[in-house]
Formats: C-alpha cells, sequence, structure tokens
C-alpha cells in the first residue's frame, strides 16, 4: 500500500497547487494580515504612535459608537436592505432563468443574457450619475415627464421615504444578469430525462417547473442565499455612496454601516470607533453565517455549506 506523505503529495499535485496559489496570496494579503489591525478598535489610536504603539482604551470605541444614536439606525438599514435584496434579486433571477430556459429560440436567448449582463458591468459611479439626471428635481428626465404632463414633479433627494424602493429596484436591475446566468447554468445541468419523462405524464409547462426545475435548484438557491447571508451586515458602498452621497436628509433611510464607518473617518478622523464600528460588523456577519448554516446543518446536511 503506497503512503502518501506531505511532501509526495506536494509534488503530485504541484500544477493544481501553483494554480491555486495566487488566490491563497490574495487571501493572506487583503483578509488574513490585515486582521492584525483589529486592535486599533481597542486604542485611541494616534498617529505618533501608529497601531502597536498607541495607548490601549479597551471598550470606549465601542461605547461611544453605541451611544453615538448611530449604531441601532444603521445596523438596521444595512440588514434590512440586504434581506431585501436577497429576497428580490434571488427570486427575479430565478425567475428570468427559467424563463429563458423556457424560450425556444437560441439567439433570442443568447441576446437577451447578453442585454441583462451588461449593467452588472456598469460603474456604481455612472449608475449613480445616471440616477441624478433622472431624478433631479430641475433637471431629472422624471420631473421633466411629469412636469410635461402637468403634474407636479417629486423631490426625491430631499425624501427618504422614496429611497429603499429606489435601492432595491437599482439593485434588482445591476445584479440581474449575473445571477440570471447562474442559475441557468444549473437549470441547464438538470437531467432531461425527468423533462421527458414528466411530460410524458401529461405535466404542462408550469406543472414541469414547479416540480422539476424549482425543486432540482434547491441546492443552488441554498448556496448562493448562504453566501449572500454572510454579508447581510456588509452594505455595497460603491451602491449606496455614489446613489446617495453625503445627502444628510437621506441618512436616516439609507445610511449603513460601511457609509458610516466612511463619513466617521473622513468627517470626525477617529479611527478608533470607525475601527469598532467595522468589528462590530464583522461579529454580525459571522454570527449570522454560522447559526444560518447550522439551521441549514438541522434540516438537510447535505445543503449546508460547511
Amino acid at each position: 500500500m503506497k503512503v502518501h506523505t506531505f511532501w509526495s503529495d506536494l509534488k503530485n499535485y504541484r500544477v493544481l497547487l501553483l494554480m491555486l496559489l495566487p488566490a491563497v496570496a490574495f487571501f493572506v494579503l487583503f483578509a488574513y494580515i490585515p486582521m492584525a489591525g483589529i486592535i486599533i478598535a481597542f486604542k485611541k489610536y494616534d498617529y505618533a504612535g501608529g497601531i502597536f504603539g498607541s495607548a490601549w482604551n479597551g471598550l470606549d470605541n465601542f461605547r461611544f459608537f453605541f451611544e453615538s444614536g448611530d449604531a441601532w439606525r444603521v445596523t438596521r438599514n444595512t440588514a434590512l436592505y440586504n434581506i431585501a435584496f436577497i429576497v428580490v434579486n434571488n427570486v427575479l433571477q430565478i425567475f428570468t432563468a427559467i424563463m429563458l430556459f423556457e424560450v425556444g429560440g437560441k439567439w433570442f436567448r443568447k441576446i437577451t443574457q447578453s442585454a441583462l449582463f451588461l449593467p452588472y458591468f456598469i460603474s456604481w459611479v455612472v449608475v449613480g450619475a445616471i440616477a441624478y439626471n433622472l431624478l433631479n428635481y430641475d433637471i431629472g428626465t422624471v420631473n421633466a415627464l411629469l412636469r410635461g404632463i402637468g403634474l407636479q414633479p417629486i423631490d426625491i433627494y430631499n425624501t427618504p421615504s422614496y429611497w429603499p424602493y429606489i435601492l432595491v429596484l437599482v439593485s434588482a436591475w445591476k445584479s440581474l444578469g449575473y445571477g440570471t446566468v447562474m442559475y441557468l447554468a444549473a437549470i441547464s445541468g438538470i437531467d432531461t430525462e425527468m423533462y421527458e419523462a414528466a411530460e410524458i405524464d401529461g405535466a404542462n409547462i408550469f406543472q414541469r417547473i414547479l416540480k422539476v426545475t424549482i425543486p432540482n435548484l434547491y441546492p443552488t438557491i441554498i448556496i448562493l442565499v448562504l453566501l449572500a447571508v454572510g454579508n447581510i451586515f456588509r452594505g455595497d458602498f460603491g451602491m449606496f455612496y455614489n446613489m446617495v452621497g453625503n445627502n444628510g436628509l437621506l441618512f436616516s433611510s439609507t445610511d449603513v454601516i460601511d457609509t458610516f464607518v466612511f463619513r466617521s473617518l473622513i468627517t470626525s478622523n477617529d479611527i478608533g470607533m470607525s475601527a469598532a464600528a467595522g468589528v462590530f460588523q464583522s461579529v454580525l456577519g459571522f454570527v449570522t453565517i454560522m447559526t444560518v448554516n447550522y439551521a441549514v446543518r438541522k434540516y438537510d446536511k447535505d445543503r449546508a455549506l460547511f
């Protein structure tokens, strides 16, 4: 019987390990080494002392963050937005993928996929500019159309209640193509004999979707939702900042942990409190993914992430 040692495995799988090396280096450099900076959250940071030379102040940074009155607001906004993104985006992506799969025209499917995928590659800076030109009170296209038909313009950039709907809509528009491609790939991998058997049994197109397509999508849906849940307390900074900017009138409904941390660094230069908010965010995300993964394992361990 051949004994496998570390060095023999290293030699046998050297090509695969070499292919893995860039990914390992990326996470070591940008995920693991920066974790040492967590100690800033427990220090009264000053530039002279640096990260390791600054004085310790225990939990004062966390206390200041929670007593500021912003902790609950930004945490609530981050969680609710991400829950809405997960639900709306996945439902639309699954629906679109099923519709494209059922469409018979090959060229129509390809053209539609490309058109849906295009927004994914558009920068949030460009999306923010497009939104401003559409929604601006004075020069926006939407208000120009409203004035043209005799209606009153809408002051969207000064009305917080509109923005949850706008942000959910923009997120769905931008991510629709990417998610659709993933679900479409999963649908394409379903055994065609299952569809043929259902058709022989007299199932119509809607029954085939409900009884064959959707049940076979469960593993993909669970994995993608679990991955998304891991970031449920991490807002998309690019989206929120470029869509809203520093408009204080909208902070009540659009401010998330990421934009709050950025603004704290820029305006108050409070590095310790900003680091404490970041640590708080990471802990919430870790607890959430562990809890959800545990619940999935209790239901069906084969569908859990780990």
